[in-house]
């Protein structure tokens, strides 16, 4: 017990979740109160523990690829699209240019459809309602996009290894030339509600503040990292795919604080526009996937037979891909921060050894440094800008 004046005050443990809505998943805080002022918050995981890398490492490489739409699961191209470029990497083979325009297209909505969820479910955790819901039927859009390519919804499983799996519908590229420009006028919406709000300010402003130091020192990336002032982005820093030549700009901040991350999402969702933009005006006719039938199953039009094709993709889905030994890790800028794989490979079908580098664990370890101090209330905002999916974290 502590003593404040006459006041007799007790030190409480309170559990936040696993089952709060504002938890963003399966997670567990283990909170030391003193009236709402927090002395110490425990994160706890391994609530929705699923054993995805060793799944992976019984699996042929192709039939991993279903497993990375199921890690962050507002995430799911993008994830595909770093696993794609590690197998790649590994291989040393060259994609198809309207393949790389379509994969970067992609990852871009994805990287809206992130956005528009964080950014919103973190606003009606706040107790703004209304940008959820203008925001939702946005993204409504984008998921039929999502749909049109591959079928899904969600788990797409259309970026894979040596391009993309089948070639875009008609009518596509236009639909979404449409909604980038109408785009940029509902970011402007949902902004005007918020961003100057008075309500909203006093929520995030000098809230959940992260020093240049420790975001190094706790391996933050994306959002978080840039809004310490470091200007770091693997698009940019470590160019992949056609980024080298695309023109956008990288936003950063120096406060670090909740804020900050709002403002740097809301100018990424613009840059993110202007690429998807960009590729709708450069993408070229080809083809969408390499030609060689051992490393990607065939496309029934490319055999001179159809028992050709036939025994091609018996092959190949039967026996897999086998590759040299090796190892390699490749890191992509997903919507969260750095997402990379890690593959040991040991003459075969299936890989040795497979890690995977998620963004939202390396943010949530810092739960107890960036929220001591401040109130339970602010809890809710500081876990809605370090925008945490579980399925990525527990894995």
């Amino acid at each position: 017990m502590q003593y404040v004046g006459i006041k007799q005050l007790r030190i409480l443990n309170v559990n936040f979740g696993p089952q709060h809505p504002a938890a963003h998943g399966v997670l567990r805080l283990v909170i030391e109160i003193i009236g709402e002022r927090i002395l110490y918050c425990d994160p706890h995981i391994g609530l929705l523990h699923r054993g995805t890398e060793k799944l992976m490492e019984q699996k042929r490489f192709i039939q991993s690829l279903p497993y990375l739409d199921r890690l962050d699961y507002v995430s799911m191209m993008v994830q595909e699209h770093a696993y794609s470029l590690s197998i790649e990497k590994l291989l040393h083979c060259k994609v198809p240019y309207r393949a790389k325009y379509i994969r970067v297209m992609f990852s871009e909505i994805t990287r809206i459809l992130n956005h528009i969820m964080s950014l919103t479910t973190h606003a009606l955790d706040v107790g703004a309602l209304t940008p959820f819901l203008w925001g939702f039927e946005d993204r409504e859009k984008l998921m039929g996009f999502y749909e049109r390519v591959s079928g899904a919804r969600m788990h797409a499983s259309y970026i894979t290894p040596g391009g993309v799996t089948k070639d875009l519908p008609v009518g596509l590229l236009k639909d979404i030339y449409f909604f980038v420009l109408q785009y940029n006028t509902r970011i402007n919406e949902i902004e005007g509600l918020l961003t100057k709000n008075r309500i909203w300010k006093q929520r995030l402003l000098n809230i959940g503040i992260v020093s240049y130091n420790s975001a190094l020192s706790f391996g933050f990336s994306g959002v978080l990292l840039r809004s310490t002032g470091v200007n770091w982005d693997l698009r940019k820093s470590a160019p992949y795919e056609i980024y080298s030549s695309i023109n956008f700009k990288v936003p950063f901040s120096v406060n670090g604080d909740c804020y900050d991350r709002y403002l740097l999402r809301i100018e990424e969702l613009r840059q993110s526009n202007q690429i998807i933009l960009h590729t709708l005006n450069h993408i070229s006719i080809g083809e969408i996937k390499l030609d060689n039938y051992k490393l990607v199953p065939p496309v029934r039009k490319q055999m001179k037979t159809l028992m050709e094709s036939l025994i091609q993709h018996f092959k190949f889905y039967s026996s897999g891909i086998s590759i040299l030994k090796s190892e390699t890790y490749l890191g992509i800028e997903a919507p969260k921060g750095e997402f990379g794989i890690f593959l040991v490979v040991d003459n075969s079908e299936t890989p040795y050894r497979c890690k995977i580098r998620a963004p939202g664990f390396m943010h949530l370890q810092c739960m107890n440094y960036i929220s001591k101090g401040h109130l339970i209330a602010d809890v809710v905002t500081i876990i809605g800008t370090l925008d945490v999916v579980f399925g990525e974290i527990d894995r």
